[in-house]
């Protein structure tokens, strides 16, 4: 079964949701502002995506700039930041199996899919 992990006040987030919607495939959402992933589920994530914590960030978010930006940071004290600030997490991850993308732009969550 398909995960996304999903912001509804994101428009890139909402378009990968109609993508989900539209396939036909059964699929879980997860809301992450609400329930931020734990330690575990980000790095299985990243394993997943083959990112570095980095990766996953969004940099332009204002709490990076002023908490974080001017900071070197351990892999484990930026997944550390993501948790505190799941804000932070790049939206949206889909998730099948053993295949993870970042739906950004869109067309990689079409990827996923049968």
């Amino acid at each position: 079964m398909l995960k996304i992990y999903h912001n509804p006040r994101c428009s890139k987030s909402r378009q990968g949701l109609a993508l989900l919607e539209s396939s036909g495939e059964a699929f879980e959402v997860i809301k992450y502002l609400e329930n931020p992933p734990t330690k575990k589920e980000l790095k299985d994530i990243l394993k997943l995506l083959r990112f570095s914590a980095i990766d996953l960030i969004r940099k332009n978010e204002a709490i990076w700039k002023e908490k974080y930006r001017d900071r070197s940071l351990t892999e484990d004290e930026l997944i550390d930041a993501m948790i505190a600030y799941p804000k932070l997490i790049e939206r949206p991850i889909v998730i099948k199996g053993d295949q993870a993308v970042i739906g950004r732009p869109i067309e990689k969550i079409g990827t996923l899919l049968d």
